[in-house]
Order: structure tokens, then sequence, then C-alpha cells
């Protein structure tokens, strides 16, 4: 099992700071009176990810089945995470609940069998298995955090910061799942997950704007000569027309860049990483087709669109049964270094 980074305290020396038992959070986070099973625990997490989000669900149908239990428990870290950071009102409560919810994380890499949560319980057998370090997982945690004090991005640069902690740690972890550890690959799944986060900012202007958030760089808006206050009164014009489509093309390229690691993996996985490039392409796609106007409505894509990528996903899975590459892929393809 991979060590603790040296930032990481040890949880046995603060077990009395924090409770694990997680107050305050949303109830279906609430960590049981009982240390579940293996079994139970990993139910828990399946139920959570096979009932979130249609795109994680699809992506971990067409991944090989011996893999799903453990995109199960990884989503289901992500999911928490997010949600005890974003789902409690009170600002000072989420922070609480994610301080513990880290020393939560330490507490099982360091301590696995004093886990209680369904989370951390799932979760063991996947780090052990897989080689996983905690780095991504408190990387995920660190962002959330920033959410309840940092709520506007000066520029591109902080907002690719940003994703370096709220994005890119869940594409990372995909692909350590599926043995794909070379820095080559990470940095082109960075690539893909800055890419897809940025297209989500773009389409949801009004709805973070409505929870006091921003993730419009003020560099674009001057460039552009764009105000604060238009995006508030949702007032679109020619400027903001620019710096959208200016902003478009950039989430766009990133994508395409990233794109090249669906040639670097077994084609199982890059079945689902096509996915995800398609999936933010066509959300750019949809603000493109509103003439780059998402004050006024939220760009949506088509339940066309949607079985399309589906068809294509599924094809992928299929033509890669046909081919007899399964889970393994090319021999030469994985790696375990870091």
């Amino acid at each position: 099992m991979t060590s603790l980074s040296s930032s990481a305290s040890n949880p046995a020396n603060s077990s009395r700071e924090w409770d694990d038992r997680l107050p305050g959070a949303p109830a279906v986070y609430l960590t049981p009176a009982v240390r579940p099973s293996l079994a139970e625990a990993q139910a828990w997490c399946k139920r959570l990810a096979t009932t979130h989000y249609e795109n994680f669900h699809v992506a971990a149908f067409v991944l090989p089945s011996a893999l799903r239990p453990h995109f199960h428990s990884v989503y289901a870290f992500c999911r928490t995470s997010d949600d005890l950071g974003d789902e409690v009102a009170d600002r000072a409560t989420a922070t609480r609940l994610l301080s513990t919810w880290r020393s939560m994380l330490q507490q099982c890499f360091l301590q696995p069998e004093r886990s209680r949560h369904p989370v951390y319980v799932a979760l063991q057998p996947t780090i052990a298995q897989c080689n996983l370090p905690i780095e991504p997982f408190d990387d995920l945690i660190s962002a959330f955090e920033q959410d309840q004090v940092y709520t506007h991005h000066e520029s591109l640069q902080t907002l690719e910061a940003y994703s370096r902690y709220s994005a890119n740690p869940v594409g990372r972890l995909v692909l350590m799942l599926c043995g794909y550890h070379s820095e080559e690959r990470l940095q082109l799944s960075d690539e893909i997950c800055t890419g897809l986060q940025l297209a989500n900012f773009y389409q949801d202007i009004v709805e973070d704007r409505a929870r006091g958030r921003r993730y419009i760089p003020e560099d674009a808006m001057r460039r552009f000569h764009v105000s604060d206050e238009q995006l508030i009164e949702r007032r679109f014009d020619a400027n903001v027309r620019a710096m959208m489509e200016f902003l478009v093309a950039d989430a766009r390229a990133r994508l395409d860049r990233g794109g090249r690691l669906t040639t670097l993996v077994a084609a199982d996985l890059a079945s689902s990483l096509r996915l995800f490039v398609k999936g933010g392409n066509a959300i750019l796609d949809a603000i493109a087709a509103q003439g780059y106007n998402t004050l006024q409505s939220r760009p949506v894509v088509s339940k066309a669109a949607k079985l399309r990528l589906l068809a294509g996903a599924l094809t992928g899975k299929l033509m890669a049964t046909l081919h007899g590459s399964g889970a393994s892929g090319s021999a030469a393809g994985k790696d375990r270094t870091a």
C-alpha cells in the first residue's frame, strides 16, 4: 500500500478531535454505528454510483466487469466528498465535515481496520489491489475545501490550478485503476478532465452565480470588456459572445489534446475516455448552437446526442470484445511506474 504524503498526519494521534459519525452531513452519508462488511460497503457504493449521473454509469458499464467495484468505490468517495462540501448550507459545518473526511481518509490508509464508513471500507481492496496513492483523494478534498472560501477566479491559470485539485485527480485515479501510471498518460488525462470541467463551468454560468461562484476568469472578462455586473444582470452582447467563443475554443483544444490518450490504452478504457471527450465536446457544441449565450438559458445536450454518445461507447465495447482485448488490452500498454 502506498505511504502517506509527508503532510498527512496520523489520525491515531488526533482521534478525539474528529467524529467519524459525520454529524451535520446529509443523512445518506452518515457513518453507520456498526462497521459494514466489505460486501455491504461495496453494495452501498454501487447504489450511489448507479443512481447518480448517467455518464459515470455508462462509463462504468463499458469497462471490464472486474473493475466496476473499484470504480464504484472511487466514485462514492468523489460523490461523498463533493456533497459534504456542496450540499451543506453552513460553510463552517461543511469545512468541519471535510476536515473530518480527510482524517477518515488518512485512517483508511494508516489504520484501515478502524474505518467504519462504507466508502472507506470499500476503498481498502481498491487501494491495495490497484496501488493507489493517497494524493489524488486528498487533492479532491482540498478542492472542496477551497470552494468554501475561494469563489471567484482571476485567470485561466487559476482555473487550471483549481482543476489540478478538483477534476484531474478523478482521471488519474481512473487510469491507475486500469493499471496505467506513466506521467505521459496522466498528463493527457489532465487535459481531458480540465477541458470537461471548463465546459461544465461555461454551461452553468447562471447556476453558479446563484450559488455565489464565478468560474469565468477575470482576465478574459477584462480582455473582452465584460463586467461582473453584466454577468450578474445576464446582459448578453457582442463582447460576451466573443469572450465565450474564446473560452469554448480553449476548452475544446484541451479535450482535443487529451484525446490522444485513447490511442495509448486498452480498447475498453478507450471507449469510456472517448465518451467523456465527446460528452465535453457535446456541451461545447450546445453552447455554440445557441450563439454562445449561456446567460439567458442553460445549454442542454439533446437526448438524441446522448443516445449517439451511448451508442458509440457500446459499439466500442462490442468491438473490444470481438477482438478479444477484454480487460487486459496490450500487455505492453500497461505500466506500474510512478
